[in-house]
């Protein structure tokens, strides 16, 4: 969906402007423009909702659930995601920094346009979803599961990958691969023939591989 009104829930949705509570049920609401600092909504779920200009910092958002969910230009500075199950969600040009969402599920996510710095998804699961046009700094993918992941005109950078579970990674279409750990987990991920060139020292040092001009 490339706005509000294009959702199929957007006549339904009714404005929230109060503080977010723990085991919360939120269905079919629109939270705008609003700023939350250290905002606890940990085991909530959210179905059929829309954020959009909205600021969380810090704050506890694991074991949240996200089902049919719809953000744009918000931003995410720090606080936990911890074990979060995001379902056929859409995050649009924000900014996720510093959020600890180690073992948490992602299952039909599209994140577009968006500036990741210090993504913290170790041992997440990462099914069908698509990272587009997403400057990606630091982000750790260690002991991941990544199935149906793709990268389309996405910059990774100082990426970690460290016992990475290599189901179906499509790193084609990335504008930069830096990796900064875990290449030998990368078994099974395709990647295209420029990406090979610029990463072939790193790969070489990975297999122990000493390159020498006489």
């Amino acid at each position: 969906m490339t706005s509000l009104q294009d959702l199929p829930y957007a006549a339904h949705l009714r404005p929230w402007d109060t503080e977010l509570e723990r085991d919360g049920d939120y269905a079919e609401v629109h939270i705008d423009g609003a700023e939350f600092d250290e905002a606890e909504a940990s085991s909530s779920r959210f179905s059929e909702c829309a954020f959009t200009s909205v600021t969380f910092t810090g704050g506890d958002f694991g074991h949240v659930r996200l089902d049919d969910v719809w953000i744009s230009k918000s931003r995410w500075i720090g606080g936990g995601w911890a074990e979060a199950d995001l379902m056929d969600t859409s995050i649009l040009d924000g900014v996720l920094a510093g959020v600890q969402a180690y073992g948490s599920q992602w299952r039909r996510v599209i994140v577009r346009d968006c500036k990741i710095d210090s993504l913290n998804l170790r041992g997440a699961r990462l099914q069908d979803v698509e990272f587009r046009d997403c400057d990606l700094s630091e982000v750790d993918f260690g002991q991941a599961t990544l199935a149906g992941v793709t990268f389309p005109g996405s910059s990774i950078r100082r990426a970690r990958f460290t016992k990475a579970t290599i189901k179906k990674l499509d790193l084609r279409g990335a504008r930069t691969l830096d990796v900064a750990e875990g290449w030998e987990s990368l078994r099974g991920a395709i990647i295209d023939s420029n990406q090979l060139m610029e990463s072939a020292a790193a790969l070489a040092h990975t297999l122990g591989i000493t390159v020498k001009d006489r």
